[in-house]
């Protein structure tokens, strides 16, 4: 009987964490990642992060506020107002680098093979980048604050092309180009 009592008890203190809980962790999951602002100051593309840590508490006690945890101009700016969370609150998940990433690739398809790259899933095999040298890259190689000069110069390319074509420049010995016979190219 008292085992049934204990775990009574034990599900009744899960109930109330989860139900106490949900605000501050969907707050966090909410303001968590990287942000492209525009700094208003100097009116120039910055990356920034909120606390997500601080929003989360501070929405569990009822009164949420966002506060940055970086910005690409500090140390030098730290003291700054902060005034571009204005931009964050307006448009939470406009500014979020991802979501502006997946926009990007949505209409896209890949600049060597050609296959239509679509919605991101970006716990698979995420798409890459061919820069206008010809080298790929992941987009951890991006940073944040060159967002929207890297989307406009860049070309969107599938996972499997960007392997192979960092395969081929690192260890060109080992590549040999066999062209296509005519009728597997149609």
């Amino acid at each position: 009987m008292t085992v049934a009592l204990w775990l009574l008890g034990f599900l009744v203190v899960a109930i109330l964490l989860v139900v106490a809980l949900r605000k501050p962790i969907r707050e966090y999951f909410a303001v968590r990642g990287d942000r492209v602002v525009t700094c208003p100051e100097n009116e120039q593309v910055v990356a920034v992060r909120v606390d997500a840590a601080h929003a989360a508490v501070t929405a569990a006690g009822g009164r949420e506020q966002l506060r940055l945890e970086s910005c690409t101009r500090w140390p030098e700016k730290a003291g700054c107002g902060q005034e571009c969370l204005r931009q964050i609150e307006a448009q939470p998940a406009d500014c979020l680098v991802r979501t502006q990433v997946t926009r990007w690739y949505t209409d896209k398809a890949c600049a060597y093979c050609g296959k239509a790259l679509g919605l991101v899933d970006w716990t698979q095999h995420k798409p890459a980048l061919r820069a206008p040298d010809g080298t790929t890259l992941e987009w951890a190689d991006v940073k944040p604050e060159t967002l929207p000069q890297v989307l406009a110069t860049h070309a969107a390319i599938c996972w499997d092309c960007h392997v192979t074509e960092t395969f081929r420049r690192q260890r060109p010995d080992l590549v040999i180009d066999r062209p296509q016979p005519d009728a597997a190219r149609h």
